[in-house]
């Protein structure tokens, strides 16, 4: 369903002339997402509101053309990318911060404000809202819902979704609805502000969402663990976890990722040690104090290699820094990456691992592990250069070795990146047939004309 010149006028004189785009230099900066796969839309719009999105869904439906919601293009499985053209709808003009509610610990916002931003402005007023996607820095919040975004702070205080209270939506035949609350909790029918969180764009447009905050951590406690095996880590993991302590976060970095972030910000990282934790605690200084200390004796008693606890906010900062660089860094091994985001239960986080390293060993691909340790949350890294068929071959056959048996051992191939296209061909490994018609026959409800983000979560011939 191409996009007619017809259509395109009508689209101009719903935003303005001024926000629409046709020239092909000027639409391909939103062909592509950070799966690096490129489609080229017919269009791209900036509506600069909910009124806006709600004529261009009804003129789609109409007219007949593809629309596909985009932030800013941060997704990892190409859930914003336009794989049928038709109209690029970007929300980032609807990039307001409409209220912060000290009282009731709520914030409302609109899909294009950068989380980070978000983050500062509501921390500003002594106040925290914890999902914290590596891409926060640029990532929008509307990405966020679409995906159901985790981050270093999901083992303690949980995803996007945990976060959510109530929507306004689009709908893709263009009505606008709100579900939800503003309140601390309501049961009021079926919960339909769950459904749309990440649900990956193809249920609706969102164009405001209500989100709970927390009272800020009076402190944070950061310190970084060395390790001579990847192994020693993560057995320390499950170890820490079985003891009943729930640290903020715990992250893990392997060699690779450690000498990759090192070479490309240089941030004086153990390039030597076979892996390293991340490690913070928060709460009230004495408690965040106590926790890291007894973290802290708990890693010794383990044989780590050395253990840090970080000095200043600018230590920590640093700390942070490196392991945010670590997913751009890797393209240093190679000119391509298959970057995958399984996540097994935390006692079985050993297990995969030695799976990643024999893995590694019979195959001879670059790999690079690191992630969230702390929910089970393993980013699984594969460089190369895809022009060359056998490596690409071997590399496809290593992700489905990895993704058999991530579900073997109880876990799930995505926990924070969707399915989007990429993980499209797997999802009948994990979804069962009757399971998926009944998510197709939401799909169908919601958007009877198939109009909203083709392509998306389910294969299509």
């Amino acid at each position: 369903m191409t996009l007619s010149n017809a259509s395109y006028k009508k689209i101009k004189a719903i935003v303005g002339a001024d926000h629409c785009l046709r020239k092909k230099e000027d639409m391909v900066c939103y062909s592509y997402d950070a799966t690096a796969a490129s489609y080229m839309p017919d269009a791209v719009a900036f509506p600069k509101d909910a009124r806006q999105i709600s004529d261009i869904l009804t003129l789609a439906n109409a007219d007949g053309f593809y629309v596909t919601p985009r932030g800013h293009g941060t997704g990892m499985t190409g859930g914003s990318l336009p794989v049928n053209g038709g109209l690029v709808l970007v929300t980032t003009r609807l990039n307001r911060i409409l209220n912060i509610d000290s009282d009731n610990l709520t914030t409302q916002v609109e899909p294009g404000v950068v989380t980070g931003r978000l983050h500062e402005a509501v921390e500003k007023k002594g106040l925290f809202y914890p999902p914290d996607p590596a891409s926060s820095d640029f990532a929008t919040i509307g990405g966020n819902l679409g995906e159901c975004a985790g981050g270093p702070r999901a083992v303690k205080y949980g995803v996007t979704r945990d976060y959510v209270l109530g929507l306004e939506v689009v709908l893709p035949t263009g009505e606008i609805i709100k579900t939800g609350v503003q309140t601390a909790k309501g049961v009021v029918a079926y919960d339909l502000t769950r459904l749309f969180v990440g649900s990956e764009g193809t249920l609706g447009v969102i164009t405001r969402a209500t989100l709970r905050l927390l009272p800020l951590p009076e402190t944070v406690q950061t310190m970084n663990v060395t390790f001579k095996t990847m192994e020693e880590a993560a057995e320390t993991v499950s170890e820490i976890i079985r003891r009943g302590i729930i640290p903020r976060t715990i992250e893990f970095i392997d060699n690779a990722s450690i000498r990759c972030a090192q070479e490309h910000i240089q941030a004086n990282l153990p390039i030597d040690a076979g892996a390293m934790l991340i490690i913070e605690t928060d709460g009230e200084k004495q408690e965040a104090t106590r926790a890291i200390e007894a973290l802290k004796a708990l890693c010794l008693s383990r044989h780590c290699d050395s253990v840090n606890v970080a000095k200043n906010p600018h230590e920590a900062k640093e700390l942070w820094r490196a392991r945010k660089a670590i997913s751009p860094a890797l393209f240093r091994y190679g000119p391509h990456k298959i970057n995958e985001d399984i996540v097994v239960p935390r006692s079985k986080i050993p297990d995969m691992i030695r799976k990643i390293n024999q893995l590694q060993s019979e195959t001879g691909l670059t790999m690079a592990s690191f992630g969230h340790a702390g929910d089970g949350n393993i980013h699984f890294n594969i460089m190369l250069d895809k022009n060359d068929p056998v490596t690409l071959k071997k590399a496809e056959q290593a992700v489905d070795v990895i993704f058999d048996y991530t579900l073997a051992l109880g876990g799930t191939i995505s926990g924070e990146h969707g399915v989007g296209i990429t993980k499209a061909p797997y999802l009948s490994r994990e979804i069962g047939e009757k399971e998926q018609e009944v998510m197709k026959s939401i799909k169908a409800l919601f958007d009877p004309n198939m109009i909203l983000n083709p392509g998306k979560i389910f294969q299509t011939p």
